[in-house]
């Protein structure tokens, strides 16, 4: 859990980690990778229909994806990690692909684009295949795991989504914990949309209302306490939508979110049973079943 200095204790699931550049920015073949020389061989056996190269381009795409969005070099991804310890690739030989990676993007630009798009498939694969869940991993300069969580406080007002994520880069951290009265549905979708696209946890343990809760739902594991309280209600209607009409637009636009976001709609419907003025307020074992927790954990 989160002390003064920041750092929060959630044991990641790796044991060893990467580093790289942005797509098409500079070629990975001088840089080391921090923590993986001990790497054990795997012994797995691939999927039929799966060739091993073909592994291990989408091994180094989704590592790729990770440090471009980090814009870190000791970033990698969990799943990275978990696929070369179970199938028995060496690090360098990933980096070497990666390197190949890059290099065509130097070459042909216009491959970026479609580079993102395969490296975030990519990532999503080798979660299922491995049974890791996808997440952001960072390495301090001993090759210790990073875990440094950022902690925020207060209310979602404008401009918050990019100011938690100009905070998150800048103070390297691999996770957000959120504690706020609610705000800014936009501001809180938007920043949910990020961190889950980029692999961020997410906890709360305190309180997390309203548009909080969007904000907890965007994160890729979502960490509660015992006395954490999730509340949600009824989104307010813009002034120039009758009430009726903003009602409607509200609950499908919160529906789809939850969807996007794999979670349950019903948390939507729930809400838009509670008036503005009042609180619904989530029980844990409500939040665990629909999924907007994933794990509840002691409390810090």
């Amino acid at each position: 859990m989160p002390s003064r200095d920041g750092r929060f204790d959630i044991a990641p699931r790796v044991r060893s980690g990467g580093c790289g550049r942005r797509f098409g920015a500079v070629l990975l073949g001088t840089l080391l990778l921090i923590g993986c020389a001990q790497l054990p061989l795997g012994h797995k056996a691939l999927p039929a229909g799966l060739e091993r190269d073909e592994l291990l381009t989408e091994i180094a795409a989704c590592h790729l994806l990770r440090v471009m969005q980090s814009e870190d070099r000791a970033a990698t991804d969990a799943v990275v990690i978990a696929a070369l310890d179970q199938y028995g690739f060496g690090v360098e030989r990933m980096i070497r692909r990666a390197n190949d990676l890059t290099r065509a993007v130097a070459a042909r630009p216009d491959e970026g684009a479609r580079l993102r798009r395969r490296a975030q498939n990519a990532c999503t694969q080798l979660a299922a295949l491995t049974g890791t869940t996808p997440g952001l991993v960072r390495f301090d300069p001993d090759g210790s795991v990073d875990k440094t969580w950022l902690v925020v406080d207060g209310e979602i007002s404008d401009g918050f989504a990019e100011r938690v994520i100009e905070r998150l880069r800048a103070e390297r951290a691999v996770g957000l914990v959120i504690n706020s009265p609610g705000g800014s549905l936009y501001e809180a979708r938007q920043l949910g949309r990020w961190l889950r696209e980029n692999g961020i946890p997410v906890g709360v343990n305190r309180i997390c209302t309203s548009a909080c809760v969007d904000v907890l739902a965007g994160g890729i594991e979502r960490y509660v306490t015992a006395n954490a309280r999730l509340g949600i209600h009824q989104s307010r209607v813009p002034a120039h939508l009758s009430s009726h009409e903003g009602g409607q637009l509200s609950v499908v636009s919160a529906a789809l979110y939850l969807r996007e976001m794999g979670i349950d709609e019903s948390v939507a419907l729930a809400a838009a049973a509670v008036p503005n003025n009042k609180m619904y307020w989530i029980s844990l074992g409500e939040a665990l079943e629909t999924g907007l927790a994933t794990k509840v954990v002691p409390g810090f």
